[in-house]
């Protein structure tokens, strides 16, 4: 075992850890793009994956709400579990590991609808028993969009601005009330003001959510994230608490890549 793979599996060894990845592999057509990487997922906590272009870590996030289920001649090797259940088990319902898994795109996708229905409509369509309209605030004010939006609710979700759409995507996956929050690049398309609004509003949440983000911007996953997994070619080169990832990292392609020598 080789010692950044021991790393991985002790740094997170005495927390409550609500996900845990052991050897995942994923191969597209028998290509591999992730290749046995295994860490936990600290509940309450930030966690980012960082890494080249092409490196895998997209591809390991949608294997966290099955998300690659729906790719043909995909297949996934090891064991992904959430509160101690593998996923990826016969017996377990893809949708209900959705359910748990809200998922935060890069570029904002906000549907053709009301701001209202945006936030509304994944709830309704999985029949929500409690106050829609309450639900709907609520997310909203999670998301910090509520003040903005709280007079318009009835106008389209295209006329808001680009940050704007990417918290109300944030509202909509809050709307449906998952466990962990999974957010791909989600500040790629955002100018610097947003993209501040964003990283604050990842702060606030983690007091009720497990927040797992993909990222290229290392001083990101450096000012949001707790812990940090370290990428390269589908393999998991390190993972560690952040401030340590980034200030004295163990492996030297780490120490290569956070300082911009590489990638």
């Amino acid at each position: 075992m080789s010692s950044q793979s021991i790393n991985a599996e002790t740094v997170t060894t005495e927390l409550d850890n609500i996900l845990e990845m052991e050897n995942v592999s994923v191969a597209y057509a028998g290509n591999y793009a992730v290749k046995n990487v295994s860490f936990n997922v600290a509940r309450n906590a930030i966690t980012s994956i960082i890494g080249p272009s092409g490196c895998g870590k997209s591809t390991l996030l949608r294997c966290l709400n099955r998300m690659n289920d729906f790719i043909l001649d995909v297949s996934i090797e090891g064991k992904i579990r959430f509160e101690g259940q593998d996923i990826y088990a016969r017996e377990v319902d893809a949708v209900e590991v959705r359910h748990h898994m809200g998922m935060v795109f890069q570029k904002p996708n906000p549907f053709p609808k009301s701001i209202f229905k945006n936030v509304a409509w994944g709830p309704t369509v999985n029949r929500y028993q409690g106050s829609i309209t309450e639900l709907v605030e609520r997310s909203l004010k999670q998301a910090s969009l509520w003040d903005e939006v709280k007079d318009r609710l009835n106008d389209s979700a295209l006329g808001l601005s680009g940050g704007q759409q990417q918290r109300l995507c944030i509202a909509r996956a809050l709307a449906m009330e998952p466990n962990v929050l999974l957010m791909d690049e989600p500040c790629s398309a955002l100018d610097p003001i947003s993209t501040a609004h964003i990283e604050d509003l990842m702060f606030d949440l983690k007091s009720r959510y497990t927040i797992v983000i993909v990222t290229h911007n290392m001083q990101q996953a450096s000012r949001v994230s707790d812990y940090t997994a370290f990428m390269e070619m589908g393999n998991l080169i390190e993972f560690d608490e952040s401030e340590r990832l980034f200030t004295r990292p163990s492996n030297q392609r780490t120490e290569d890549y956070v300082s911009g020598r590489f990638g």
